[in-house]
């Protein structure tokens, strides 16, 4: 396919997912006393299952872990999923400060509080989702997360193989139902050879001085297997996080002795996938079906 082809239609589609408005959570929920260290709670607006309680999704948006990019833009995928009949959690997090040279891209991450927050949220989560979704299953819960969100969700559920002096480490194996990762950046070595969004991996860990020191703690291609059900959701023609590194993962699973999911999804970029409006996140919607139920 022609470059100016595909780059109208990778334009069309990130039109499209963020022509929606933004869909105003039922509850907000502080995890933390910075402003960022909040969550959107959405209750369900149908029955997802076979009645009773529901499962419990939790979004962890994308955005390269940059400034400009914040929970609202996913929000539209959250009522969606209520609509769907699941309680959701929408997860905010410290990204990068904004602060970057003249002309570049805003610094992606803040190490280690871009961490800090994602694994205070899911610490606190029970709790706070017993207040503001009694209707939700904290037993079927189901991580789910897009680029950048997806490699935090992939990492939130491997943090019991963290190293023993990580902050973040749990005890104990997680009781998460499931993740599904969507075209997430989940194998730092392969995006770095990709330049994916600009290099937003290596922004991440603190630049290539800290990069080898601390990719252990936050790559999740090196924590596995995780024991937890994963599934990759993944746009054959996405060209902001290719193909090639949500197959990485895979690969590194299988050859840890783990099974992935990987769903592709023919003609299909990065952001379909939360796009309420495309045939990409129904597919979504579904594969979050079969691992809560």
């Amino acid at each position: 396919m022609p470059d100016d082809v595909v780059a109208a239609r990778a334009a069309a589609e990130e039109a499209s997912a963020f022509a929606h408005p933004p869909v105003e959570p039922d509850v907000t929920a502080a995890y933390g006393d910075h402003p960022d260290q909040v969550i959107d709670f959405y209750v369900p607006r149908a029955e997802a299952g076979p009645g009773g309680p529901v499962p419990l999704v939790v979004v962890l948006h994308g955005g390269a872990w940059r400034a400009p990019y914040d929970r609202r833009h996913i929000t539209p995928f959250a009522g969606f999923l209520a609509r769907r009949g699941f309680a959701v959690a929408n997860v905010e997090y410290r990204r990068g400060d904004g602060s970057s040279d003249p002309g570049q891209a805003p610094v992606a991450g803040r190490w280690p509080d871009t961490f800090d927050d994602v694994a205070a949220a899911l610490d606190a989560l029970p709790g706070l989702a017993r207040t503001a979704v009694p209707q939700a299953d904290a037993r079927r819960t189901v991580l789910t997360g897009h680029s950048a969100g997806g490699h935090l969700a992939l990492w939130a559920a491997a943090r019991h193989l963290l190293p023993a002096d990580a902050s973040w480490r749990t005890g104990d194996p997680t009781s998460l139902r499931g993740v599904v990762a969507l075209a997430p950046i989940a194998d730092f070595a392969v995006a770095g050879k990709l330049d994916v969004c600009g290099g937003a991996a290596r922004q991440l860990l603190g630049g290539d001085e800290h990069f080898e020191d601390r990719q252990p703690y936050a790559d999740p291609a090196l924590l596995l297997p995780t024991g937890v059900a994963t599934t990759l959701v993944q746009g054959r023609a996405d060209e902001v996080v290719p193909q090639a590194v949500a197959e990485a993962y895979a690969d590194a699973a299988a050859k840890a002795g783990e099974v992935v999911g990987l769903t592709l999804l023919e003609d299909v970029g990065h952001f379909p996938l939360i796009d309420p409006a495309a045939d990409a996140c129904a597919v979504v919607a579904e594969e979050i079906a079969q691992l809560a139920w």
